[in-house]
C-alpha cells in the first residue's frame, strides 16, 4: 500500500506552493495552514507533509508556531523539514510535536549530523533529498550541491533513517506527473522506505507509483513507500479521500 502524504508548505505562515522551487513564483492557496491540516486529517491521512520554506531559505525557524499549533491540532503523525541543520532545530521541532524531522541540506553538508540525530532520536529522523536529475541542491533548492543522489541515498542507509523522501526539482509544483525512473534508481540502491515526491498531478500518477517495482542488486523487489502530493490536492484535481479509497483498495 501507498502511503499519501498530503503536503503544507509553509512561508510567511501562510499555505503555499512553489513551481520548481522557485520562490519568485508562489501561489498562495490558504490563509489558514491549521484549518487545511485538520481537514487532511479529517479526510484521512495518516501524515501530513510540512515544510517550513522561509526556514529551508535562511535556516531560522520562522513558522515554528504554526507547526506547533499543527501538531496539537491535528489525530494524524506529521513530518516536517526546512531548516533542520543542527540538532537545536531539530530538536525544536520535535518538541513542538513533529513525529519525525527532514534533514535536507544539512544532510548533504553536515551528513554526521543525521548520524548524531538517528543516534539521538532513533526512529524520528527523515532525509530529503531535492535533485535536478541526479544533482542534489540545497538551501530550499536555490544552491546545487555537486552531490550526487544515488550515492547520498547510499550513504545514509547505515545512519539508521526511517524514510528517504526524494523530490524531483523539475517536476515539482508542475503535477506533469512523477521521475520514474529517478525513483526506480533510488530503489534499487537502498533498503530504506522511499517517499516520492514532485510532479504528482492525477490520481493515475498515485497509482502508476504505487505499481512502481525495482530490483535490487540482490534481486529483491522494493515498491515505494509513500508519495507526495500538494498542488493537485488544493487545485482540485483529486481530493484526500479519493485517493485513500484508490491506494487503500
Amino acid at each position: 500500500m501507498l502511503e499519501l502524504y498530503p503536503a503544507i508548505d509553509l512561508r510567511a505562515g501562510r499555505c503555499v506552493r512553489l513551481h520548481q522551487g522557485d520562490f519568485d513564483a508562489e501561489t498562495v492557496y490558504d490563509d489558514d495552514p491549521v484549518a487545511v491540516a485538520r481537514a487532511f486529517a479529517g479526510a484521512g491521512a495518516n501524515w501530513i507533509h510540512v515544510v517550513d520554506l522561509d526556514a529551508a531559505r535562511t535556516g531560522e525557524p520562522a513558522n515554528l508556531a504554526v507547526i506547533e499549533r499543527i501538531a496539537s491540532d491535528v489525530g494524524c503523525a506529521i513530518e516536517v523539514g526546512g531548516g533542520v541543520r543542527s540538532e537545536a532545530a531539530a530538536d525544536a521541532l520535535l518538541l513542538a510535536g513533529a513525529t519525525r524531522v527532514i534533514v535536507g541540506t544539512a544532510a548533504v553538508e553536515q551528513p554526521d549530523l543525521v548520524d548524531a540525530l538517528c543516534a539521538k532520536h532513533p526512529g524520528r529522523v527523515a532525509v530529503g533529498l531535492d535533485a535536478r536529475g541526479r544533482d542534489v541542491a540545497v538551501r530550499g533548492w536555490v544552491e546545487g550541491s555537486g552531490a550526487d543522489l544515488l550515492e547520498l541515498a547510499t550513504r545514509f542507509e547505515a545512519s539508521g533513517i526511517v524514510a528517504l523522501i526524494v523530490t524531483e526539482i523539475g517536476r515539482d509544483g508542475t503535477m506533469a506527473g512523477p521521475d520514474l525512473d529517478q525513483l526506480r534508481a533510488v530503489l534499487e540502491v537502498t533498503a530504506v522506505p522511499v517517499i516520492a515526491s514532485g510532479g504528482v498531478g492525477t490520481i493515475d500518477d498515485l497509482v502508476a507509483l504505487a505499481d512502481l517495482t525495482a530490483f535490487s542488486t540482490a534481486g529483491d523487489a522494493r515498491s515505494l513507500h509513500g508519495a507526495i502530493a500538494g498542488r493537485a490536492i488544493y487545485e482540485g484535481r483529486f481530493t484526500v479521500g479519493e485517493a485513500k479509497q484508490i491506494l487503500d483498495w
